[in-house]
């Protein structure tokens, strides 16, 4: 957890957005401290905010009173809330705080146009596996934080998965790729379970079989050191199913649709950085 607090109450985090993501990181540290003591949750939504207290124990604030008692404020909004979000933030926000966003596609330079000169900004792009704690997050400066403010957002962010650190010019990128990438998969397992129907498999058996095979796979190309050439080609014998299967899959041209859609999402990444994207 974050070490240093503000003000008497002993809040360390504030959480500024209850939705998905913001719920998946105040869950994860929640679980590894034990307690929720030392966390806020700021949301918009009353109703939600409630929900969020009594589900995992924590308190609730506004922006005004989680800026006052909590050191490190995570935005957890998203982009195109995030401007409306700063300029209510501003004026409470000190260059004590430590300012953490999962904003996808939004520079810390644009974060830090709005508040105080000086305040250490860090932006972080997590992937919704965080909700089960096998998240893909990837940090990166700004122009005020510390290697002490990188190791306090990498504390936040190590108990919902993976966490990296690179150059702010690859966000674009690292979200095309990890931010969006579960969506890829989610799309192929949908299409595979779908010609399981196709070729008579009830789909609960068709899911099943489709996201062992997933699961077992991601495994293989974590633990086994091997280039996914290698692990691919091992399970393709000579002249039978799997490399007819590869051939269509070369001839409908999935290969570069699949790097055709990943540019499209790092375009859009960078049209979000955009003030007005």
């Amino acid at each position: 957890m974050i070490t240093a607090g503000r003000g008497d109450s002993g809040a360390q985090l504030a959480i500024i957005g209850g939705g998905k993501i913001g719920e998946a990181l105040l869950a994860g540290l929640v679980r590894q401290a034990g307690t929720g003591e030392g966390v806020l949750v700021v949301e918009r939504n009353p109703q939600r905010a409630a929900e969020l207290a009594a589900r995992h124990g924590v308190g609730t604030a506004d922006l005004a009173g989680a800026a006052a008692r909590a050191r490190v404020l995570l935005l957890a909004v998203k982009p195109q809330d995030i401007d409306a979000l700063l300029e209510l933030l501003a004026p409470h926000v000190t260059t004590d705080h430590l300012v953490v966003s999962v904003a996808a596609g939004v520079p810390t330079g644009r974060i830090e146009g709005f508040l105080p000169t000086g305040t250490p900004v860090v932006r972080v792009m997590p992937n919704t596996p965080a909700l089960v704690e096998a998240g893909m997050s990837v940090l990166s400066a700004g122009a005020h934080a510390t290697e002490e403010h990188l190791d306090a957002a990498e504390a936040l962010l190590a108990p919902v998965g993976e966490v990296r650190r690179v150059p702010e010019s690859q966000q674009d990128a690292v979200t095309a790729l990890s931010g969006s990438g579960p969506a890829y998969f989610f799309f192929l397992v949908e299409a595979m379970i779908d010609a399981g129907i196709l070729l008579g498999l009830p789909r609960d058996l068709a899911a099943d079989l489709i996201v062992q095979t997933a699961y077992g796979s991601a495994v293989m190309l974590r633990d086994s050191g091997e280039h996914p050439v290698q692990l691919r080609e091992a399970v393709t014998s000579p002249g039978g199913t799997t490399i007819a299967a590869v051939r269509e899959l070369e001839r409908h041209g999935v290969r570069a649709a699949l790097i055709a859609a990943i540019e499209a999402a790092h375009r859009r990444s960078v049209e979000l950085g955009r003030a007005d994207g």
